[in-house]
């Protein structure tokens, strides 16, 4: 590892968890943009697992706040 890696480390683990958390999702992108391969976080997963179970259960977003969004955005 080289020096300025190393000092960034050590100077990490001073700080507070959210911005270690941060520090490691930018670790993340580049390890995917590296291999091709993205590994979720674990809170990345609880969020999908929570998605999956609310389309399980039929709940999606009404098409009437999907058109108001595209109206929003379109222009």
């Amino acid at each position: 590892m080289n020096r300025i890696l190393k000092e960034v480390i050590e100077h990490a683990q001073t700080w507070p968890q959210e911005d270690q958390e941060e520090l490691a999702e930018y670790a993340r992108e580049i390890e995917a943009r590296r291999t091709g391969v993205y590994t979720m976080s674990d809170d990345e997963r609880a969020a999908v697992r929570r998605g999956l179970a609310e389309a399980d259960r039929g709940e999606f977003v009404s098409d009437e706040i999907i058109a108001e969004t595209d109206k929003r955005h379109d222009g």
